[in-house]
């Protein structure tokens, strides 16, 4: 095991073998305490939309931006009428909403809970913690804390463990063991060089270990450029590999969020449904909020 100090680790926590990491906090009780959380059959989507770009027209050219994370060839099946599509896609694109499996990012050579990152991820694919263990689904209840409720946070700023309990005083709603943490920034995921984003820092990956969150979710995450040298990513480089949390990256929260301030309640059901694709490091996925 690396020289973790005192940082947070689920390493050992469920056994030597384990994938699932804090999806094991999601139990029947707390499925079943998320299933409550459906009173209206009001359905969010956090997935930001995708526009495929045609490869036959260069498969970064695209006139209005950043290269798509999707590209599409078309292809014709032979039937009359037919057609079907050929995609490549960046699984980790920062305008892909995806889920990060425990082998995406390791810590001094190893993966959770301890493996060998070299073992886990190989250029046959990834073994150990990879999209594998999504296979069934990801259902528990989902908290929105939303930070960006005033307007975007400040450049640089550094999010604490304070900022979480105000926003559930502020939002009446408390976090609980099991629960997915949903977080809204108000920044983009595509980097500005010319404005610090604000990001999460290690105290406020402890309370997310403290409270038993088992899913992270989020408009932003970790801090461009870093907040803290010691800790420059405190969601990848330590709440994934040491924790065992997945993450959804580049989360569109933004409808999520007038629907919560709307009905004035911040909680509800989130499923995530990634494809069942084995072996891979991430998945694009459209995660759902249901009131």
């Amino acid at each position: 095991m690396p020289d973790t100090g005192a940082l947070p680790s689920n390493w050992g926590r469920w056994g030597t073998d384990d994938e699932l990491g804090t999806l094991n906090l999601i139990t029947e009780e707390v499925r079943a305490r998320a299933a409550g959380e459906v009173r209206l059959g009001r359905v969010v989507s956090l997935a930001l939309p995708i526009d495929p770009t045609p490869v036959l027209s260069g498969p970064f050219a695209r006139a209005d931006g950043p290269y798509s994370p999707v590209q599409q060839v078309m292809t014709y099946t032979g039937l009359p009428d037919a057609a079907a599509d050929l995609l490549t896609i960046t699984s980790h694109h920062p305008l892909a909403t995806h889920l990060d499996a425990l082998c995406h990012i390791g810590r001094e050579g190893k993966v959770y809970p301890g493996r060998p990152a070299a073992e886990s991820v190989t250029a046959a694919g990834a073994g150990h913690g990879s999209t594998t263990a999504f296979a069934a689904g990801i259902l528990t209840r989902g908290v929105l804390l939303d930070l960006a409720a005033d307007g975007p946070l400040a450049p640089g700023y550094a999010v604490t463990s304070a900022d979480f309990e105000a926003a559930e005083e502020r939002f009446g709603t408390r976090v609980e063991s099991g629960d997915a943490l949903v977080l809204r920034l108000g920044w983009p995921m595509t980097s500005d060089p010319a404005r610090p984003s604000p990001g999460v820092t290690l105290d406020a990956v402890r309370w997310m270990h403290e409270r038993g969150v088992s899913l992270y979710a989020g408009d932003r995450g970790d801090p461009q450029p870093p907040i803290e040298p010691d800790h420059p990513g405190p969601l990848h480089l330590i709440a994934l590999p040491l924790l065992g949390m997945p993450l959804i990256d580049a989360a569109a929260v933004g409808e999520l969020a007038a629907v919560c301030a709307e009905l004035g309640r911040y909680s509800f059901l989130l499923s995530v449904a990634p494809p069942r694709i084995h072996r891979l490091t991430g998945v694009p996925v459209n995660p759902q909020a249901i009131f």
